[in-house]
């Protein structure tokens, strides 16, 4: 199924977490021919995605959901003017599909769509609708899902949902090659840490401290790749360097994908790029969702990947030293356990979800097509 010479049209917010999936299926879609178009708001300049075939428009948005009152004062005239500023660029770009991925730059974009008449698709990372895409579940034409449940989903809504899975970055995906990596009982134990901008503190207190509570025996053979807030990073490195633990601390590792490849076990939030990315790749987690996430959204993204085998959730008020340390020494005692939980993060994992999100796209695209959302005429009008 391709969309060759057919506009579609990307919105999503400055975020990994909206802008990775999106990447993926940007990819997937040029892969097919179509033309791509992205809107975004200001915090938009993550995109790595094929800047070749990928025009860039930034439209005012603000946040409404879990803000102040004097907040969302302040950003109901930027969702009006994005909604303004987008409708005016889909009447000028006349895509032949409108694909929205969350985030504050989803809302004015996909209402714009929704009001012009164009056909859209939403897609949900979370296994919770994020309060975007509740808002836009019931105007627009398809709802993609990561998650098998996802609550929140209108019931006027479920007959055009269908579970696609979570897309990620190639380079991700190349993860799925690569087996699991043996654990002996002598050999190193990599363990990758990953928190995100908001999610780390906690990782530098508890992390540290559960490792300084294992064997000796066990300690040195740690090697541990752990990303930091920048004002913790010095604290956490004097720790583990009394403990003498191999570690490499960072406040952003733009190596990941090797990182994740090598790990025998990851400890992170439950959110949903992290979520996709641990199952696509085939490598278990300790999840702890962050407590303060909209909705709960993460612990529901947690509980998904605990119920599939793939990992272990742990509720960030049970997450202390001494509960992680015995987990870590059950789990690092019986490698088995991990080779167990690391098939069924892999089993859940949707390798192929950027082409089936892409098939849904372009099975709304116009038949034929001259690229800009209108048919092409047939052979006899031509003649004529």
């Amino acid at each position: 199924m391709t969309g060759k010479g057919h506009l579609v049209v990307i919105a999503a917010g400055g975020t990994g977490g909206h802008v990775f999936p999106a990447e993926a299926l940007a990819a997937g879609l040029a892969g097919r021919g179509c033309r791509l178009a992205m809107i975004t708001d200001r915090r938009g300049g993550a995109w790595q995605g094929p800047p070749e075939a990928v025009e860039t428009h930034r439209i005012h948005a603000g946040g409404i959901a879990g803000k102040s009152f004097a907040a969302r004062l302040r950003n109901g005239p930027e969702l009006a003017i994005g909604t303004w500023q987008a409708r005016g660029l889909l009447k000028r770009l006349q895509p032949g599909a409108v694909v929205g991925f969350g985030g504050y730059a989803s809302v004015p974009t996909m209402l714009a769509a929704c009001f012009g008449g164009c056909q859209t698709v939403i897609h949900e990372q979370n296994a919770v609708l994020g309060r975007t895409n509740r808002l836009l579940a019931s105007r627009v034409d398809r709802i993609a899902t990561s998650f098998k449940k996802s609550e929140g989903l209108p019931a006027e809504a479920q007959a055009k949902a269908k579970h696609t899975g979570m897309p990620v970055r190639a380079t991700v995906a190349a993860i799925s090659q690569h087996p699991y990596p043996a654990l002996t009982a002598d050999g190193p134990i990599s363990l990758l840490v990953i928190g995100g901008s908001q999610g780390a503190h906690v990782f530098s207190t508890v992390v540290p401290e559960a490792l300084g509570l294992l064997d000796d025996d066990i300690k040195a053979r740690i090697k541990i790749s752990q990303q930091c807030r920048p004002e913790d990073l010095d604290q956490v490195h004097r720790h583990y360097k009394s403990l003498r633990i191999d570690a490499e601390l960072k406040t952003f590792f733009d190596d990941l994908p090797d990182r994740l490849t090598a790990a025998h076990l990851l400890i992170g939030r439950a959110g949903a790029s992290t979520v996709a990315e641990t199952q696509v790749a085939g490598r278990p987690a300790i999840l702890v969702p962050y407590p303060y996430a909209i909705d709960d959204h993460q612990t529901r993204n947690a509980h998904a990947v605990d119920e599939s085998g793939g990992g272990w959730l742990m509720p960030e008020p049970s997450f202390t030293p001494s509960a992680l340390a015995a987990r870590l020494d059950s789990l690092l005692g019986l490698p088995a356990i991990l080779e167990k939980a690391a098939a069924g993060a892999k089993a859940a994992g949707k390798l192929d979800a950027a082409e089936r999100l892409a098939d849904m796209v372009c099975a709304l695209l116009p038949k034929g097509g001259n690229g800009n959302g209108a048919d092409e005429p047939d052979d006899e009008r031509k003649a004529a």
